[in-house]
């Protein structure tokens, strides 16, 4: 059963606890775990469930170790800053809390149709950049809408994206 506590915080839904059930890890390319809670929202509250967003949002689910330590925080308030950029980009912010100062590690997923598309885990002293989780959903958005081609390291919509052929891959290289 899950379990789930959810605060809005300034435009991110903030989840305080979660628990899944499935002994799925939660890896790019396999199913994301579904979960549904209950969740406050302009002090509301509702029932947030993964499985409404699927097919509709795009959704960047990150998780954070403490509600209040020094550097979550700043990441909340970092994606809470830039969430009018993901509404735009059809993508919904759910930060999840798991409250526990026995977990060192932080998760960050990017999850597309249910499909983890992308994940990142830092370190416990490590905060997540808001810029490189736009550029990886917009990356992978590209790729989508345009599936011949590839995102180079650093890629951003502005630049040149490249054919994943070694003949065709070499006007992009010649070209930096």
């Amino acid at each position: 059963m899950s379990i789930l506590l959810v605060t809005y915080i300034l435009g991110c839904v903030t989840v305080a606890v979660i628990a899944f059930t499935s002994d799925d890890l939660p890896l790019v390319g396999n199913k994301a775990p579904d979960f549904e809670a209950e969740a406050v929202f302009d002090q509301e509250l509702f029932k947030v469930k993964l499985s409404e967003y699927i097919g509709k949002k795009y959704v960047v689910l990150f998780f954070y170790p403490l509600d209040f330590t020094f550097v979550c925080p700043t990441e909340i308030t970092a994606f809470s800053d830039r969430y009018a950029e993901f509404e735009k980009l059809n993508t919904e912010v759910l930060g999840v809390s798991v409250d526990s100062a026995g977990i060192a590690l932080r998760g960050l997923f990017i999850i597309d149709k249910g499909v983890i598309q992308h994940s990142t885990i830092n370190n416990l002293g490590i905060g997540r950049s808001v810029d490189e989780t736009m550029r990886t959903l917009q990356a992978l958005q590209y790729i989508q809408e345009n599936p011949d081609e590839v995102c180079p390291a650093g890629w951003k919509p502005s630049e040149k994206s490249m054919k994943p052929d070694p003949k065709l891959s070499k006007e992009y290289f010649s070209a930096i």
